[in-house]
């Protein structure tokens, strides 16, 4: 009798070696996803929920459209961010429609003892649980703002993430299970987009010209290349250099994870060699930008990139380390960020 034996795909490799509740980034994600259509990114994206695998997007550079989205984007961004949404918006404006929409509904009840309705066989509770979490959601899906997805959409979706956390729904934290169900939502959003725009190919060849330059110019200079000679090199900004910097940061710290499995005493060769990358350069300029952050930014940035040796910190995680909600993480490290882009420049 004939077998038939079916080759994994890279995507299937990974997940079927990951354990249920584990994280997933998203530019390892990204990449996976290249070669496959859109519906079977869907489908890869659904495995990752039911196995309750989570999406963590904060690896992923701020999207680059061009014309009038990138724009209506960075407009969102901005409003967002001064938390001026929606009455900065013309009065016909879409998103301002629907923000209102969903201020004008009604949302009563205790939460918790909904949630236990809901256990009890009561689907009756269902809309009351998504009236009292929609402005939970629209909060949310601000923070994903500038990932090149329109805020409408990411409050579409992050409703959609809302409703099947209620559906899946079987006992415990309510408010930290919706929450997770809601940032699924968000980032798998985010990834599909970006996977449409086949963004991961272009960060891929991207972060490959950024080594190849970065490499060449360290023969010809006999020293580590600037930011700036590097983005003069590959004939693109500073800003967009820096970003391949940061990704290959953080690629490489995992790398340092996967190697630190099999743990070896380091040759004195092999710590010259470390010294001689621009990862470590990189790593060393980062560390002394710090200094200019308050003792909270510094470390809110330190734990989420790994950079004291330790694996990069989900805002989940840092929040629980620091006593912050996983938001309070996010807002002070696009503040601590901002500075840093001030001070760079």
């Amino acid at each position: 009798m004939m077998e038939f034996t079916f080759e994994m795909t890279p995507f299937e490799s990974v997940l079927a070696d990951m354990e249920q509740g584990s994280t997933l980034s998203g530019l390892r994600c990204l990449a996976l996803l290249e070669g496959l259509s859109e519906d079977e990114a869907e489908e890869a994206l659904l495995a990752l929920e039911q196995r309750q695998i989570t999406l963590d997007i904060s690896d992923l550079p701020p999207c680059q459209q061009t014309g009038e989205l990138a724009v209506r984007l960075r407009r969102e961004q901005k409003l967002a961010e001064a938390r001026q949404l929606p009455d900065s918006l013309e009065k016909n404006d879409p998103l301002r429609l629907y923000l209102e929409e969903i201020a004008a509904i009604p949302a009563a009840g205790d939460e918790n003892r909904l949630a236990m309705a809901y256990l009890d066989g009561d689907d009756s509770v269902i809309q009351n649980l998504v009236n009292l979490n929609l402005s939970r959601v629209t909060e949310l899906a601000f923070n994903y703002t500038g990932r090149g997805v329109l805020l409408l959409d990411l409050i579409q979706e992050g409703s959609l993430g809302l409703w099947q956390g209620i559906l899946n729904y079987t006992g415990g934290d309510f408010a930290q299970h919706i929450l997770w169900w809601i940032r699924q939502y968000l980032a798998k959003a985010v990834l599909l987009q970006l996977h449409i725009g086949e963004i991961g190919q272009k960060l891929r060849q991207g972060m490959e010209d950024y080594r190849d330059a970065d490499q060449r110019l360290l023969a010809d200079l006999g020293r580590n290349p600037t930011l700036e000679e590097i983005a003069e090199a590959i004939h693109i900004s500073t800003e967009d250099a820096a970003v391949y910097q940061n990704m290959m940061l953080q690629a490489r710290t995992r790398q340092q994870i996967d190697q630190s499995r099999e743990p070896r005493q380091p040759e004195p060769e092999d710590e010259q060699a470390v010294e001689n990358t621009a990862y470590f350069q990189a790593r060393q300029r980062i560390l002394e930008m710090l200094s200019v952050l308050s003792e909270q930014e510094a470390k809110v940035l330190t734990l989420r990139f790994g950079l004291e040796g330790g694996l990069p910190q989900t805002p989940e995680q840092t929040g629980q380390k620091m006593h912050m909600t996983s938001e309070e993480v996010v807002a002070l490290e696009a503040v601590a960020l901002n500075k840093l882009r001030h001070q760079e420049g």
